[in-house]
């Protein structure tokens, strides 16, 4: 049988446990502040970032890795393995698919197949865990890249900030940016477009009634069939886990679980952050 090796960003911010039992390789992404750069995940943590957010003067950026940094990791993987899938943050809103697809035409020891998700964090979490599953079953590299694609054109996502200012800096807030300047209370309900953009759906006052609506889009999209869903949060842990619980009660989760927004991420979108990744069992 075929030995697929995973390859993914770190804007997925998998949890520790996923990466060893499924061998996965993570290839960071770099915030720059001021004079000082940190590799997402490995020179700085979620709470150090928000800690750090709190009190900085300067604003944070954020840069994609180079065709290098994936020609690398190809040739670790490569040693151990016949083929490489390497699903990645979309590249509506990063340029860290062009970096692999750019090393991949380079690299020629083995097979490498660069999946757009067309998402980020728990939407991506959830096309790798299907990934890795297909793999386990020993599905072929054009199989398990085609069943990829298959979840990425499923998966809904909705999520609400509390600010658009994060989005607004950073340049991807897309369609959202019509919400700016309105009334404070004034929750855009966002999602990921056909484009893997960031886009606004509806809005709707306080963020309590954006989590609440976000549900009922989720009840709706879910269509009474079972889902594997993603909860994601950037510095809100109990109000994430209140989110949850109420998303298991309303769908009919197959699998749940939640993960934290990569200091990456939360460099676009802020604290409070709050959203969730479904797609209907195959």
């Amino acid at each position: 049988m075929s030995k697929i090796a995973i390859i993914t960003d770190s804007t997925a911010n998998l949890p520790v446990e996923w990466v060893k039992q499924y061998d996965i390789q993570v290839v960071p992404l770099t915030i720059h502040w001021g004079e000082e750069s940190y590799r997402d995940g490995i020179d700085i943590t979620p709470a150090e970032f928000y800690a750090k957010l709190a009190h900085s003067k300067a604003w944070p950026t954020t840069s994609q890795p180079s065709v290098q940094d994936f020609l690398q990791v190809y040739e670790r993987a490569a040693e151990h393995a016949d083929g490489i899938i390497v699903p990645l943050i979309s590249s509506g809103i990063s340029g860290t698919v062009s970096s692999a697809q750019l090393a991949a035409e380079e690299f020629t020891r083995v097979p490498v197949e660069v999946l757009d998700t067309h998402i980020t964090s728990m939407g991506q979490i959830l096309i790798i865990l299907a990934i890795a599953r297909s793999i386990a079953e020993g599905k072929s590299l054009s199989e398990v890249k085609q069943i990829g694609e298959e979840i990425s054109s499923k998966l809904r996502v909705f999520f609400a900030v509390d600010t658009l200012e994060y989005l607004h800096r950073g340049g991807r807030i897309n369609g959202a940016s019509r919400y700016l300047g309105s009334a404070l209370n004034i929750k855009p309900i966002l999602y990921f477009n056909d484009e893997g953009k960031i886009d606004a759906l509806e809005r709707v006052r306080t963020k309590s009634k954006a989590l609440q609506r976000i549900l009922e889009l989720s009840s709706q999209a879910a269509n009474g069939k079972a889902v594997h869903i993603g909860v994601v949060h950037a510095n809100a842990p109990e109000v994430v886990q209140t989110f949850l619980k109420e998303a298991e009660k309303q769908l009919n989760c197959l699998e749940s679980f939640t993960v934290e927004l990569s200091p990456v991420i939360g460099v676009h979108v802020g604290p409070g952050t709050i959203g969730i990744a479904l797609y209907p069992e195959r």
